[in-house]
């Protein structure tokens, strides 16, 4: 069973570096790193857990490629996930660079988990088109596909256009890195069927992943695509051994628990055990 797990707010009160190293240690397949750049301080947009305001949690995130970065650099196993990475709010020209070097320094662990954004504050401020960001999404994916899998690469479509360009380093990933899909989105399982590889819905009941299941089984069978192809990997779960095991059951092929949040190294230490114990033992 592969279980991950993921790094708590603040995102950098404990050296992600010390995480990664610990939590590779205790048997934690992957570690998972979120991101908002920036947090605006006057938003209409409801927190989408709770219909309410954003917690000022939400202000205290840092750089998931430089993070994943540091930890890359005191591991060897543990896969390395951003969860998620907001597409509309970078270049992709630029993020494609940032992906394929990562995977290569880290030899091959690094899972792209993206999603589009509820955000549309933050969406705007950044250069997204909040109102079509899936449409987004999906063309700054074909971008990177292109700079990642070609010599020489070409776009041309309604949000990017360029001509002819290299770039290097491609990803030690063939073709590249695991393109996983987060959230809830209405479309989300098509989407995945179409452009993606993987799903990444957040806190969902065993019951949602098996219906889940089956409707991407079928859409890949649909258009030609190998069903097990396409993973599911649950985020944002409570340590819990048997909800777990129930995800598995369901169809999911990966769980991602979360950590309480930790002021110290000695803090985060005992509760990556704790939920080691949970889960993994």
């Amino acid at each position: 069973m592969d279980i991950g797990t993921s790094v708590p707010l603040p995102a950098y009160t404990v050296d992600v570096a010390y995480i990664a190293k610990k939590a590779e240690e205790l048997g934690f397949e992957s570690l998972w790193y979120a991101e908002h750049p920036i947090i605006p301080v006057h938003s209409n947009s409801p927190f989408p857990a709770t219909g309410g305001p954003i917690p000022e949690s939400y202000s205290h995130f840092a750089d998931p490629f430089i993070a994943l970065a540091r930890a890359s650099g005191v591991t060897k196993k543990i896969k390395l996930a951003t969860g998620i990475t907001l597409v509309p709010e970078r270049n992709p020209l630029l993020l494609a660079k940032e992906v394929s070097t990562l995977d290569h320094f880290s030899g091959g662990r690094f899972l792209f988990g993206i999603g589009a954004g509820w955000l549309r504050e933050e969406t705007e401020i950044m250069g997204g088109d909040f109102d079509h960001r899936w449409s987004q999404v999906r063309e700054s994916v074909l971008v990177m596909k292109e700079l990642w899998t070609k010599e020489q690469a070409e776009y041309h479509g309604k949000y990017y256009d360029f001509p002819p360009v290299k770039s290097y380093p491609k990803p030690v990933q063939i073709p590249h890195p695991p393109v996983i899909l987060g959230g809830m989105a209405k479309n989300v399982l098509k989407r995945v069927a179409s452009w993606a590889d993987g799903w990444m819905p957040n806190r969902v009941t065993p019951k949602q992943v098996e219906e889940s299941r089956a409707i991407l089984d079928t859409l890949a069978a649909e258009i030609g695509r190998d069903p097990s192809a396409l993973t599911i990997s649950v985020y944002g779960q409570l340590p819990d051994r048997q909800l777990c095991q129930d995800l598995f059951n369901a169809g999911a092929n990966r769980v991602v628990v979360r950590p309480e949040p930790a002021r110290n190294e000695r803090e985060m230490g005992r509760e990556l055990e704790r939920m080691a114990e949970a889960v993994l033992r």
